[in-house]
């Protein structure tokens, strides 16, 4: 995504609105109902890697996909921090599982094995332009899910587009910096 190129850097100070400690307590209470409450999962469209690093906190092993190298350089360096601030006075860290992060269009999904879930917030899934991209990546995502494994996601309606959000401009000003 070349947009996020230059949007990268501020993304955490405008998404500071989103509920990521919420959204964990709630993906984890919907993944226990399917019986899913460790192993490997995939954070589609993981951006800054807020999400994978509260799903790593909660027990599981994560890989985090996006299509913006800067935003995973920032998932990278978010991860290393904190296995640093967590590690003892020698300042070492050792991770044992640390996560995988790859730089990947969703539409061309390749994993190297298959993961009990996969979920994709933010409305990563809304890139998905075409019906047959998004039925493209559903079809991967299922290729790559364990037996009886889920993929939950969000997702806006050409409703809200057309008709809730329209023509709105939508920009915020903050000291750090603003976008429109």
């Amino acid at each position: 995504m070349e947009a996020y190129s230059n949007f990268a850097q501020v993304y955490d100070l405008f998404m500071d609105n989103v509920p990521y400690e919420e959204w964990c307590v709630y993906l984890t209470g919907l993944l226990a109902e399917y019986g899913i409450r460790d192993g490997l999962l995939l954070d589609l469209g993981c951006g800054t890697g807020k999400l994978t690093r509260l799903l790593k906190e909660a027990g599981f092993d994560m890989i985090g996909v996006d299509n913006s190298w800067e935003m995973l350089e920032i998932a990278r360096e978010a991860e290393e921090g904190e296995a640093l601030s967590d590690a003892p006075e020698r300042g070492e860290a050792k991770e044992e599982n640390p996560i995988l992060y790859l730089l990947q269009d969703m539409r061309e999904l390749e994993l190297y094995g298959t993961v009990r879930a996969v979920v994709s917030i933010c409305d990563s899934v809304n890139y998905m332009l075409q019906e047959e991209e998004l039925l493209q990546v559903f079809r991967l995502v299922n290729n790559y899910l364990d037996p009886g494994g889920i993929f939950i996601f969000d997702l806006n309606t050409l409703y809200k587009y057309r008709e809730l959000l329209g023509e709105t401009t939508i920009s915020e000003t903050r000291e750090e910096g603003s976008f429109i």
